[in-house]
């Protein structure tokens, strides 16, 4: 199939004082991993980039330096992830036949994963990653903060991205919800509400979202150290070769 990444850089960044979709890590923005790991798949045709309409200059000639060679847009952001995600899923073009949407907010993704779960899509079936959750879940009631029940979290995951679908039929669960004043979290959630199958993949990798200020250090750590291995191992090669 034609694919296409979605990848959503939209976020204010209240918590860092700045859109933190340009905090450096480890010698890049932290989108731009995202937007290196897309370009460098040679089975993504098209890559859609989301973003607050003051960084969409700045966002483009990070695009057109990190995926020179791929057809690639710009788009404006919406006022929610959900409404960022439906302009870039509006801005994919008609031949391509699959998407995933990623959030530029996750940097480390890795290529394995990502084919793993395309390789799960076709009609009527979608996929996202996801991790088991390996704390015990409590069901709270709000006001008075008493337990009301606890979940069984053999059977629960954490949603992550990317999320996988067809282009048509992710396209028209975004419409129907904004028909309908429908908001979620998630691209899943108005796939499942449209009816479509959709399955986990197992992430088997670092995939955290970088939410809070400790979480820079803690990616900045693990990406460096990526770095340093390909360099290595690329100096093999160079020498072998």
């Amino acid at each position: 199939m034609r694919w296409a990444a979605v990848v959503v850089a939209a976020g204010r960044g209240a918590r860092f004082g700045r859109p933190k979709q340009f905090l450096e890590l480890a010698g890049l923005p932290m989108v731009g991993w995202s937007i290196r790991r897309f370009a460098g798949m040679p089975e993504i045709e098209e890559l859609i980039v989301a973003t607050e309409p003051e960084c969409l200059e700045q966002m483009c000639a990070l695009v057109s330096r990190l995926a020179p060679d791929r057809a690639a847009h710009v788009v404006r952001g919406g006022r929610s992830r959900q409404g960022s995600v439906y302009e870039g899923l509006m801005a994919v073009s008609p031949q391509i036949e699959a998407v995933l949407v990623h959030d530029g907010a996750r940097p480390l993704v890795g290529a394995s994963d990502v084919r793993a779960g395309m390789r799960e899509v076709r009609e009527g079936r979608a996929a996202l990653l996801a991790a088991p959750v390996v704390d015990t879940i409590k069901v709270v009631e709000a006001q008075s903060r008493r337990v009301e029940t606890t979940l069984d979290r053999r059977t629960l995951w954490a949603a992550q991205t990317p999320q996988f679908a067809m282009a048509a039929e992710l396209r028209g669960a975004h419409e129907r919800a904004r028909r309908e004043g429908i908001a979620v979290t998630d691209d899943a959630s108005l796939l499942e509400r449209a009816g479509i199958e959709v399955v986990i993949v197992p992430a088997t990798s670092e995939n955290f979202k970088v939410t809070l200020p400790a979480d820079i250090v803690r990616a900045t750590v693990i990406l460096s150290e990526a770095t340093l291995r390909e360099r290595s191992e690329a100096k093999w090669s160079a020498v072998e070769g």
